[in-house]
């Protein structure tokens, strides 16, 4: 298998003891940035330790060694880690999520209160994303369909009864919502406040069980609250009978999920190319399949991923 099981623990604590001083090429140095793109042969594949970025990885993984690479992933739970550490050619590839991942380059940039460059438009999130990566030494690679963003869920119940599908019905219906989030959810744009501002929607009160989580569902599946926030690769909504109610305003980031690479290292048109298999065919509900997969049918990621790409004949069965 070329080394791919899992990260040894001397290499993520090696990440850790070098995060503070492997920031990758600094911004003066365009030498470095704008060397021809590099294809080193043995690529060190991040992910960031759950379970949509370990099946990603997998997946990157097996379509690399179909194209003739070794590889190995390696864990890091911290993106305070793993980017500096992608910077610096200890890690070569990590998937990413193109709005988070522009707005988290911008604040390492330009200071946290910056002005977020994370958009619900993909294209304008793309540039800004390349923008802030490209003087960094990294490459973002073409988004595919799959996207992992927030999201907002009802029961079933609660949706057939008012005639529910998206955000604007449940504004135009005039409800009151009770929505269990995450605390910060108050002030967030994309939260409380967008969901008033965006569709009218009428939140009286922010229920804090956090994003997605098991106690979270329950206050909903309950009745205690309405509305959860979650995500669109949430593999479990089905247990709770809850459905998702669709962003038809477009209130939520563009969370595209996109390869970025260590230009130096993993910036050859053979990576790229490698890589972009993924994106003809990869969609948000094959990831919430897998995601399911994994944290429900207790199967391990690298079987699922295997499984997926063989099914779309991506690499040969066997």
């Amino acid at each position: 298998m070329k080394g791919r099981r899992a990260a040894v623990a001397w290499a993520a604590g090696a990440l850790l003891a070098l995060a503070g001083c492997t920031t990758g090429p600094s911004l003066e140095d365009q030498g470095e940035v704008t060397a021809p793109p590099g294809d080193s042969r043995h690529l060190t594949i991040g992910s960031a330790g759950f379970t949509e970025s370990d099946l990603l990885a997998q997946m990157y993984a097996l379509l690399l060694e179909e194209a003739g690479y070794s590889t190995e992933i390696l864990a890091v739970t911290n993106r305070e880690i793993y980017e500096p550490a992608l910077e610096s050619g200890q890690i070569d590839v990590v998937p990413e999520y193109a709005a988070t991942f522009a707005d988290w380059l911008n604040a390492k940039a330009n200071g946290a209160e910056a002005p977020a460059v994370g958009s619900p438009d993909l294209t304008a999130t793309m540039t800004a994303l390349r923008g802030l990566a490209t003087p960094r030494g990294l490459t973002v690679l073409d988004p595919g369909r799959a996207v992992d963003q927030n999201a907002f869920a009802v029961t079933r119940a609660f949706a057939t009864e008012h005639g529910l599908k998206t955000l604007s019905d449940l504004g135009a219906a005039k409800l009151p919502v009770r929505l269990a989030a995450g605390d910060e959810c108050v002030k967030r744009p994309y939260c409380a406040p967008g969901l008033r501002e965006t569709y009218g929607i009428d939140v009286t009160a922010v229920d804090p069980k956090g994003v997605g989580t098991t106690q979270a569902k329950q206050a909903v599946q309950s009745g205690q609250d309405q509305m959860v926030l979650t995500t669109t690769t949430d593999a479990t909504l089905d247990e709770f009978g809850l459905v998702l109610l669709a962003d038809d305003k477009h209130l939520q980031n563009a969370d595209y999920i996109v390869p970025v690479v260590n230009r130096s290292r993993a910036g050859s048109e053979g990576v790229t190319k490698a890589l972009d298999r993924l994106n003809s065919v990869l969609t948000t509900a094959d990831l919430a399949a897998m995601n399911e997969q994994v944290d429900s049918w207790r199967r391990l990621p690298e079987d699922v991923a295997r499984t997926y790409l063989q099914e779309k004949e991506l690499i040969p069965a066997g």
